[in-house]
């Protein structure tokens, strides 16, 4: 039931990042780079079916680059966990106060200067093929903006609390899935995107204080040793998940 738990809540977090004020604006410029589509032909209306479907399969292959890099750091943050096991109480503390000050950064209320120091890691030239659209999501993955680096680094900070390097693999698992599947569907439907994202334009600041919200919670519940009350509340929202777990 806690896995569960834990893996929706790492879902949520992919989806407020992606829905984030870094990520969202630049998802039709990735989209136009990684596909060689014009900016021009995604607004103007559906796109031919052949570059549609290239859109398509780049967007997957971009995601699939920036979830192995995802995945790759959840299993060395559960790997390093692992060997302070005898310190994991005053980690967890430890780790539930850094990520309650991510959450406040994240909402707004208490900005962290090195945070809003924005570095990416740069691709020169247009990628060719279904390759550079993965080196791209690579790319994307060691690129630290300032929304997706705290509700990343909260994840990672959680993942160095689990027991096995499989569940930390699965929790940044579930978090790419939610960062992924939006990506993916943009691309699949772009037309449709433009549309949504001017209405999500004008809901920035909630989206902000939502993403926030969740972390300081999951922050409080680290401090306190509480988690299992998160379990508690899942468990009657959602009584499948009782029977996943």
């Amino acid at each position: 039931m806690n896995g569960s738990v834990s893996l929706l809540t790492a879902f949520v977090a992919g989806i407020l990042s992606f829905v984030s004020p870094c990520v969202l604006p630049i998802v039709p410029g990735y989209l136009s780079f990684i596909s060689g589509a014009n900016l021009a032909q995604f607004k103007d209306g559906e796109l031919p079916k052949g570059l549609a479907r290239r859109v398509a399969i780049t967007s997957l292959f971009f995601v699939l680059g920036f979830s192995t890099v995802f995945v790759a750091l959840g299993a060395a943050a559960t790997w390093i966990g692992y060997y302070l096991q005898q310190y994991k109480r005053p980690l967890g503390m430890a780790g539930g106060v850094v990520i309650i000050l991510l959450g406040l950064h994240t909402a707004g209320i208490l900005p962290i200067k090195w945070l809003l120091y924005e570095k990416r890691a740069e691709v020169k030239t247009r990628p060719v093929g279904l390759v550079g659209a993965y080196v791209v999501g690579l790319a994307f993955a060691f690129g630290w903006t300032p929304c997706i680096g705290p509700i990343l680094g909260a994840i990672l900070l959680y993942a160095s609390q689990q027991e096995t390097v499989a569940q930390g693999v699965m929790l940044l698992l579930a978090y790419s899935l939610g960062l992924g599947i939006p990506f993916v569907a943009a691309g699949l439907a772009i037309h449709g995107f433009f549309a949504t994202f001017a209405r999500l334009r004008k809901h920035m600041k909630a989206i902000e204080y939502a993403a926030g919200a969740l972390l300081i919670g999951v922050g409080l519940l680290l401090v306190t040793d509480r988690l299992t009350v998160l379990a508690i509340y899942f468990s009657k929202l959602f009584p499948s998940l009782a029977r996943i777990g």
